[in-house]
Order: C-alpha cells, then structure tokens, then sequence
C-alpha cells in the first residue's frame, strides 16, 4: 500500500499531466531525497512548507497562524484585473486566493530546483491549482523560455495590467536566480508594451484598412512569371536614409545588373536620380504613405502592399500584389477568402519587408542602399523624400523648414555617435530596426552586403551556404502566383461579420472565455486582437466583457460600411 506521501505525489501529478504533461514527466524522475523542505501546520490546520537555508536554518513560506487568510488579505490589496506573476510555489496560498477573484486573468507562479518542486508535490495537494485553465507552473526555465512564455501569454487588450509578488521567505534563499528571473520579465515586458503600443495606435487603421482591401485583394490576378528570373539573382534593397542621396551615382552604375527593391520612401528619391525602381513595397497602414506616390509611379514598376495599407495605394499600380504580414486577420482572409502570399514584416519597418522579399524571390545576392536607421549629420531623410515636400507646404514665418525638422528629428530621445568621417544620432526605436535587419542577415541564404553610408553601420556577418541551401526564383516565385478568390468579396465579408455577431458573450474573465470557445471562434477572436488593443487604450478601466463588445460593434459597423459601399 502506497504512503500517504506517494498518493498526494501521485494525485498531483495526474492533475498536472493533464495540461502540462512534460513538466509531470520531469517532476516524476525526481528522486525522493527530502532534502530542501520540512513542513508543519499552521494554527488552521494547513500545512506549511518551511525552506533550509544553505546554513540549516528552517523559514516557514508562509503565515503560522492562518496562511491561507494572510494570502487572501495580501492578493486583495492589489487592485485591477491582469496577470499575476509570483516568485515562488509554496504551499500555493496566494495563486488559491488569487484565483477566487474573476478579476485575476491569468497565475503564473515561477520557482526554481526541480526536486525541490517534486518534494512540495509529496506533502501539499495542489490538484486544483493545476486543473485550472488559469494557472501555470514553470520550474528551471532558461532565460529565453520564461521570455517566450511571457511573450506568448501575455495580451495586455485581454487581461488588463499585470503584477508580480514574490514569496520572500522563499526568494531570499536563492537570491540571484529570482533577481534574474525578475530582469528577464521585466524586459519581456518592455517587448510587450512596445507591441501593445503599436496596436492600440494602429489596431483601428489596419482593421478598416483590411476590409477595405479585401475587393482589390481579390480582383488582381497577376503572376510574376515574366520577371527575368536572372536579374533577380542579384538584387538591391534601397530605404530612405540620407545616404541613399550619396549613393545614386553607384546605384545609377549598377542598375542594369541589379533587380532594384525600393521602400515606398525612396521612391521619389530615386525617381529624381534617374532610377526606376524593379519593385516597391509599402506595409504602413498610415494614409501619409500616399505622399510617397505624388510624383507617379513608373508604369512597369510591380509595387507590392501589405493588406493593411491604404487602400487608395492600389490604384497608383497597374499590377498591385497584395501580402499579408502578422496581423491575425491577414491571416484568416488567406485561409478562408484568397491564399496570399506570407512576408516576414515582423522587423516593424519597410526595409527589413524589403529584404524578405527579395529573399521571398530567390535573390541570392543582395546590396542594402540608404538603410541609415539613425540621423546622420541631423538629417532625417533622403532628398526629394516627402518630408521635404511636406515641410515646405507648411512652413511660414512662425514655423520654419528648420523648426520642423529639428521637431522631427528631437521627438524622441536621441544619442549622438561620431565616426571615423561622420556623426549621426541614434533613437531605441532606430537602433531596434538595424538590430532586427542585422538578426535577419544573419540567417539569411543570400549573400548580403550593406552599402557603406554615412549612418549607424549595419553589421552583418553572412554563414557559409551550400548551394542547395540557396532558394530558386522559380520556387520563391511560386508563392506569387495568387490563386482564385473561394467566394466573392461581399459574401466573405459577410460571412465574417455573421461571425463576429454569433461569437459567444462573455460571461466571465478573458481566460475562462477564451477556453470555453471553439477551434473556429478562437480564431475569430484572434482577428480582432490588434482593434481591441486600440479599444482597451480608449478605455483603460473597462474591464474584459466590456472592451470585448465594444470592439465587436466597432468591427461589425466598419464591415457593414465596407459592404454598403460595395453596393452603391
């Protein structure tokens, strides 16, 4: 007959293996040493699990005299909904407590010492913690496997805030390895509210913009078979930066031997130098991207869109190629209206969506032109580029060209760099974009060769690749060649909204609901995330029900707009 001990151990396990089955496995391979813990009972009755310290000395995790009023008292100060980040398991008071409140989104509790975890689970029943759809036990994670977990958790237009509270009689027992776990939450989260930042901006813009574009999306039929498959073999990229304007006399040289891939900025640059560009690419849903457009646009010129850019930028081609990025919507239109091709846009700026495309059309050779990321000589952009236009139209004795463009230049913190023969400065935002690209390089097949400007340099550093390694154009282009839409327009937008309108009510917190919805509906509610993000900065206190509704109406209306259109 099994000790006392063993079934606790057994029924944890059970319990934990239903959602997390490898950590139960690894939990089980523990041997039963005994040897961190000894535990006692509190006043109550509950049991407490007391930590050696490496001199012997025991500290009790929690409360004495009533651990599980203690926890409840501590988890109530806190205020708002969220995710609840605690240091430490012990006896699991505080995630018990936490999870009696609706409000609590989400428990993730972080420890350290596998076996040490394998010898709470022998002496305290955590079988209701881990059967709950809310919690979530991570033991020895590395630092990059508590940073994605966090990354993929973590929707602050879901959840709400977020808080974190250690167990301190147990974090004081292995101080550096909590401290550092500590840093590396902390600067997930900086990832996280840079994304949410950039959707609660975006998130209603790039919604009416995808609506709007699903009718041209699936009007053009073109291929890219007529590309000389050769001249793509050698490709350049060209971004905007001031040193683009340095570079058109290499750049005009070169030409011929070059499939040319310019950034919607650059566009008017190079059209001035007396380059035409082979491609644009455009993937900013922002209604300035026109300005790019105002001097025309060459007619045998391909210009590739993201689905959530203007759609008046459709019209400016007559071969438009629609693609689609990160946004979940992009994603539902390929699967159910029209399979468009994937671009990796993930570095957030349109230099780093150039290079995947030429990536995406089996360019093995690659030069990067005018790719600054930075202020050289407190210049923002290229000649001819729209802000220069832009300036002018606006300025008057009280706003001069140089007001404006110091403005521009200072609306962010900026440091200053001095090379062997320039200066530029650098914003987080910049140096993050060239750090991306550079990432991005670096496991790149193609040969890349940045084209030396006056900016922040780009280092790359390319991996030796076997030819067989190498992308074709035939196989590259073969993601190009779009296929009939399933439906018409109309009838995939109405689809969608009936969709969004059967979409269960919530009636209680995002976690719960997100789990009692099907395959389907789940990802329903993905497409409107990056909307909701927008909503929930509208309406910072609103709880989860309510900028859930909020969205949704937003979402059905821009739809039944769009249609309504389509009619007249």
């Amino acid at each position: 007959m099994k000790n006392i001990d063993d079934k606790i151990f057994d029924r944890n396990l059970e319990a934990l293996s239903q959602r997390n089955p490898e950590l139960s496995a690894k939990i089980k391979s523990q041997k039963n040493t005994d040897q961190r813990y000894t535990f006692q009972k509190s006043r109550t009755g509950e049991i407490i699990p007391a930590l050696y310290d490496s001199k012997g000395t025991v500290y009790p995790l929690h409360s004495t005299v009533a651990p599980g009023r203690e926890a409840a008292r501590l988890i109530d100060s806190i205020e708002g909904e969220g995710l609840l980040i605690l240091m430490g398991l012990g006896g699991g008071y505080h995630a018990e407590a936490a999870l009696k409140r609706e409000g609590t989104a989400l428990v993730l509790v972080i420890d350290y010492n596998m076996a040490g975890i394998a010898e709470l689970m022998r002496n305290c029943d955590y079988t209701a913690l881990f059967r709950n759809t809310r919690f979530t036990l991570l033991v020895d994670p590395s630092d990059d496997e508590l940073e994605k977990h966090i990354l993929k958790i973590y929707q602050p237009a879901l959840y709400g805030g977020i808080n974190l509270i250690p167990l301190r009689p147990r974090t004081n027992i292995d101080k550096d390895t909590f401290i550092n776990a500590g840093e590396v939450i902390s600067l997930a989260l900086d990832k996280v509210s840079a994304d949410f930042s950039v959707q609660a901006h975006f998130g209603k813009r790039w919604f009416s913009n995808i609506i709007r574009n699903i009718e041209n999306a699936g009007t053009f039929r073109t291929e890219l078979h007529a590309i000389n498959k050769a001249a793509i073999h050698r490709a350049a990229i060209c971004a905007a930066g001031p040193s683009l304007s340095l570079q058109l006399k290499e750049l005009c040289e070169k030409k011929d031997d070059l499939y040319i891939i310019a950034a919607d900025t650059a566009l008017p640059c190079l059209i001035h130098g007396g380059v035409i560009p082979d491609a644009v690419i455009s993937i900013d849903c922002q209604h300035i991207s026109y300005y790019h457009f105002m001097d025309g646009f060459p007619k045998n010129t391909l210009l590739f869109l993201d689905l959530v850019s203007p759609p008046s930028l459709a019209s400016r081609s007559e071969i438009p190629f629609f693609f689609y990025g990160p946004h979940p919507l992009c994603r539902y239109i390929s699967r159910f209206f029209k399979a468009l091709p994937e671009l990796d846009a993930s570095g957030g700026n349109v230099t780093y969506a150039a290079l995947s495309l030429a990536e995406k059309l089996g360019a093995s050779e690659i030069e990067i032109y005018g790719a600054d990321f930075s202020y050289p000589l407190g210049q923002s952009y290229a000649k001819s580029t729209y802000i220069h236009t832009y300036f002018e139209k606006r300025q008057s004795r009280f706003l001069s060209l140089e007001a404006q463009a110091s403005a521009f230049l200072f609306k962010s913190p900026l440091e200053k760099y001095t090379g062997n023969d320039s200066w530029y400065y650098e914003s987080q935002i910049l140096k993050f974009y060239r750090e991306k690209l550079e990432n991005k390089c670096s496991i790149m097949a193609a040969k890349i060769t940045p084209i030396h400007g006056i900016g922040a340099p780009i280092k790359v550093g390319n991996p030796p690749v076997l030819k067989n390694q190498l992308n074709t154009s035939a196989e590259s282009q073969s993601d190009f060649n779009y296929e009939i839409p399933a439906m018409s327009a109309g009838d995939f937008l109405l689809m969608y909204k009936n969709g969004l309108e059967k979409l269960p009510k919530p009636e209680k917190n995002a976690a719960d609901y997100i789990c009692s919805l099907t395959i389907d509906e789940q990802s329903l509610l993905n497409t409107i995330l990056p909307t909701m993000a927008a909503i929930k900065q509208e309406h910072p206190m609103a709880e989860f029900r309510e900028v859930f509704e909020r969205t949704r109406l937003y979402c059905i209306a821009e739809i039944a707009e769009e249609r309504l259109q389509n009619r007249r």
